[in-house]
Formats: C-alpha cells, sequence, structure tokens
C-alpha cells in the first residue's frame, strides 16, 4: 500500500520522510492559516494566486470550466511565449502570516500535468511595508528544476529571518500549493511589559512536538490562531478501547510561566473528552519520542471535566507557582476525543 501511495504522489521513500520531518519540525509560515497573504503577481489569468496557500494539495474536477479555460486549484498564468511579450518569468510575492527562518519548501505542482514550470527560484526581503520598487530582495534558491504534477522538496540553509517572499517561475505555467517551513522569529519587543503571552500559539513559535494519536486532523490544529471553524479544524484521536489517555506534547514559544490556560472543544459534541490533565517540564531536548519517560513531568492543572462545544477557562484551577517556569506541556485527554484549541498564557522568563 505504501508503494502505491508513494507513487501516485510521486514522493520517493527518502522524499517522504522529508516531508514528515519537514511537517514536524517546522511550520509553513507562508499558509493562509497563520496569516499569510499573497500580496501580487505577474499574470493569475487562467488560475488566482490567492490558492497557493490554502489548505490541502488542490484538487481536479475533470469537467469544471471558467470563461478563462479549464478550472485549476492553484496559481497558474498565460503563456508568455518567451521573450515576445516581454514576460520570459512570472512571480507571486507573498506575506509570510509568521516572520521567521526559512529551512525548506515545498512547491507543489499537483495535477498541473502539461502546464507546469520549467523551473522556480525564490527570493526573500524583510519589509514592515508592502513591497515596492524599492525593495532589496536577496535570492535564497536558485532557480531550479522542478517536476510536473509533483511534491517539489527543497531544504535550504539560511540563517536569516525574513517578513516576505517572492516566487517566480521559468518561463510560466502553474503551481497548486507554496509551503515555506521554517521557525517563527518573534520581536519580544511587540509585547508590553506584564502582559500574558500565549505560549502555545503556533504564531508566537510554538510548536506541537508529538501525539499519541491524530487518526482524524493534525496535531498542529492544537495551537493555531482563532476558534476552530469545523470538527475537523482541531486534534482528534480515534476511539480508544482502553482507559486512556491520548496525549499531545507541545514546545513552548519560550520558557516561561503558567498563569491562564484555555481548553476549547469547540464542535466536538458528541465526541469531546471527558476530562483532561495538564502538565509541564524543563528540558534542553525536543526529543519526546518515547513519551518523555526521562523527563519530570509536572502537574499544572489536574484531572478536570471537560463539556461539549465550549470554552473553558483556567485560572483558578492551575496548582504551580506563578513563577514556575516551562519549556514543555503535556496535554493528556481521557479517554479519548477531541480539543480544538489549546491557549497556554503566563509570562516569558528570560
Amino acid at each position: 500500500m505504501i508503494e502505491d501511495w508513494l507513487a501516485q504522489n510521486k514522493l520517493s521513500a527518502e522524499e517522504a520522510v522529508l516531508e514528515q520531518k519537514l511537517k514536524t519540525h517546522y511550520v509553513d509560515l507562508a499558509s493562509e492559516r497563520v496569516g499569510g497573504e499573497t500580496l501580487s503577481c505577474s499574470d493569475d489569468f487562467f488560475a488566482e494566486m490567492e490558492n497557493l496557500l490554502k489548505p490541502g494539495r488542490g484538487i481536479f474536477i475533470e469537467e469544471k470550466f471558467t470563461e478563462r479555460g479549464k478550472w485549476m486549484d492553484g496559481w497558474e498564468s498565460r503563456r508568455s511565449y518567451g521573450r515576445n511579450n516581454g514576460r520570459d518569468s512570472d512571480w507571486c510575492i507573498i506575506r509570510l502570516g509568521i516572520s521567521g527562518v526559512i529551512r525548506a519548501f515545498d512547491i507543489d505542482t499537483n495535477y498541473f500535468r502539461g502546464n507546469a514550470p520549467e523551473k522556480v527560484s525564490v527570493e526573500a526581503c524583510i519589509s514592515e511595508v508592502q513591497p515596492n520598487k524599492d525593495t532589496v530582495w536577496h535570492t535564497i534558491f536558485e532557480a531550479t528544476d522542478v517536476e510536473a504534477h509533483s511534491q517539489n522538496l527543497f531544504e535550504i540553509t539560511n540563517d536569516t529571518a525574513w517578513t516576505h517572499v517572492r516566487l517566480t517561475m521559468f518561463p510560466d505555467g502553474g503551481i497548486a500549493r507554496f509551503r515555506v517551513y521554517g521557525e517563527a522569529e518573534v520581536n519580544w519587543n511587540d509585547f508590553v511589559d506584564g502582559e500574558l503571552i500565549d505560549l502555545a500559539s503556533i504564531r508566537n513559535g510554538a510548536k506541537a512536538l508529538l501525539v499519541s494519536d491524530m487518526f482524524f486532523s493534525d496535531k498542529n490544529n492544537l495551537i493555531m490562531p482563532g476558534r476552530g471553524v469545523n470538527m475537523g479544524d482541531g486534534w482528534e484521536t480515534k476511539r480508544r478501547r482502553d482507559p486512556g489517555p491520548d496525549w499531545s506534547i507541545v514546545k513552548l514559544a519560550a520558557t516561561g510561566s503558567i498563569n491562564k490556560v484555555i481548553i476549547d472543544t469547540c464542535h466536538f459534541k458528541g465526541n469531546f473528552p471527558d476530562t483532561f490533565m495538564l502538565e509541564g517540564c524543563i528540558s534542553d531536548s525536543d526529543d519526546f519520542s518515547d513519551n518523555a519517560a526521562s523527563a519530570t513531568w509536572t502537574a499544572i492543572i489536574p484531572s478536570t471535566k471537560l463539556y461539549a462545544h465550549r470554552e473553558h477557562l483556567f485560572t483558578k484551577e492551575i496548582i504551580v507557582e506563578k513563577d514556575q517556569p516551562f519549556t514543555h506541556v503535556r496535554l493528556s485527554i481521557f479517554p479519548d476525543g477531541g480539543i480544538s484549541r489549546m491557549r497556554v498564557f503566563g509570562n516569558r522568563q528570560g
């Protein structure tokens, strides 16, 4: 079965391992879910640039056409015909939803079989305003061949925190999705003294490292911005046939205290957990492959009842000192079920 899946998706075994590494250790800084936005492009005659940042890999509907041609779930420009009309490439400028250090790209040409570009490149800039003609762009990924109807995964080495990227395709064509994997770089000066910070927010640099199960939905949903839009926009496990629990380990955005916690079961009406427990630890490592059996976990909120489709606020239930520091938290749910969001508010230390 795995061989059939890899063949269908045109991922080698090595590429599949790389994709899992990217999703495990990094966040998609450009995703529309974290605030990424396509600002402008040279041409999107056939398919809108906004599709680049949408969830999923893009779909294909055989009989769907628009007044401009075949409907495609991606960004597609018209044919450039070489240099005759002054275009030898097409570009799209994207504001990252999370400014950060870029580690890799997934340039996905899913269903673009006869209209994929030959090559792509990526530039980046640092700008507090929308890029313009005076913006200085830096090439961080040189023009490189890409395959049609494929996930094209590329790792890069770069230590600068960027705010915008410019994706260029040569000479024209279509790209279904564009993922910019990296690590958040937070300007802590943007927070005022004494302000409680959501240390479990993906936008502030938190990471969902490991979960016991994510059969129905992804572990990162737990720390995404906003409230869940539906039941699929949360962390949900399959039904256990033992007492449980299921658990999720999250690296906090910074070492800090924990003063307020929100557990949101929005949309989970018949499948919310009965109870939950929140623990924390101090660790120099993010390797929790053994569920951190060697880590010393401290109870932050003991076993507590949950209810359906509700935002639960906990302050008095927190049993640790207000200034006790933690680097990681473990959310355990009994016996199983779904949580839409977890917020962990505290004061950053150091």
